[in-house]
């Protein structure tokens, strides 16, 4: 396998406000046209993805869920199984302090989540449909959140800033999960895309890693592999800044799949 790719989802191959794909199609189409395999890796459920990896012809490829806290396997469907996270929202319900400031999807309707994320209403009902994680909006103070996160942490709980909400998890990562996929396909070059803080050990972990401007939140800090040049930030944001900086990519590595000139 020529190239092996990683890529969030919200905010990066899709688009922030109204989560179309269709500026990356020219770049997706690269890419399956290389033989190259594309992992979603995201935070959204398995629910959301199957039929979404459907859509983008990446059913072949397995993806990384609810921020690497679960993995749908390629060609599977989406099962069902909420003891995990039914465990995560009862630890949350014992911690000794801001519970109140946190609202998981847990503590929300369908239309609550639409709302807050921009979903139609049957998508709002499938990123509800949780297995291994709970995101949600913290509403109280900073030094409140630093001491949530803490005692969250010492009652056995991930907690990971995203792009747009704070999620709790029993701890695997999109990282981790990603560590496995290369060790199973064994790819000649990997490469990750992403635009949050909870993509950040990805992006690093990979041999190329590009940061996609997200201009509804802060920048990305300056990452160690930047200073190498394995970590660059692509031009424009979501999947316009996906489509060129794969092309860019592939074009660079000379994978772009054309055949050389007589010249």
């Amino acid at each position: 396998m020529p190239l092996l790719v990683f890529s969030d989802l919200d905010g990066t191959l899709l688009d922030h406000e109204s989560y179309s794909f269709a500026p990356a199609l020219p770049a997706l189409a690269a890419l399956r046209d290389l033989g190259a395999g594309v992992v979603l890796a995201t935070s959204k459920t398995a629910a959301e993805v199957a039929p979404l990896r459907a859509e983008l012809g990446l059913a072949d490829w397995p993806a990384i869920v609810e921020n690497g806290s679960g993995l749908l396997e390629a060609g599977a469907e989406a099962g069902f199984d909420d003891s995990a996270y039914r465990a995560i929202r009862e630890t949350l319900r014992k911690l000794p302090q801001g519970f109140c400031a946190f609202d998981g999807f847990g503590d929300m309707s369908d239309a609550e989540v639409a709302r807050i994320t921009g979903l139609p209403l049957a998508q709002a009902a499938l990123a509800r449909r949780r297995e291994f994680s709970e995101p949600g909006r913290w509403t109280g103070t900073s030094a409140g959140l630093e001491k949530f996160l803490a005692s969250a942490r010492d009652a056995g709980l991930h907690g990971r800033r995203g792009g747009r909400f704070l999620t709790f998890s029993h701890g695997r990562t999109k990282a981790d999960q990603m560590e496995a996929l290369i060790a199973r396909y064994r790819p000649q070059v990997t490469l990750a895309l992403g635009d949050a803080p909870n993509d950040i050990e990805m992006l690093e972990k990979a041999d190329r890693g590009i940061i996609i401007p997200n201009p509804h939140s802060s920048p990305l800090p300056r990452l160690p592999g930047e200073a190498a040049g394995r970590v660059l930030r692509a031009g424009a944001a979501g999947p316009e800044g996906w489509n060129t900086a794969v092309l860019a990519l592939l074009q660079e590595l000379n994978l772009n799949n054309e055949a050389p000139s007589d010249g």
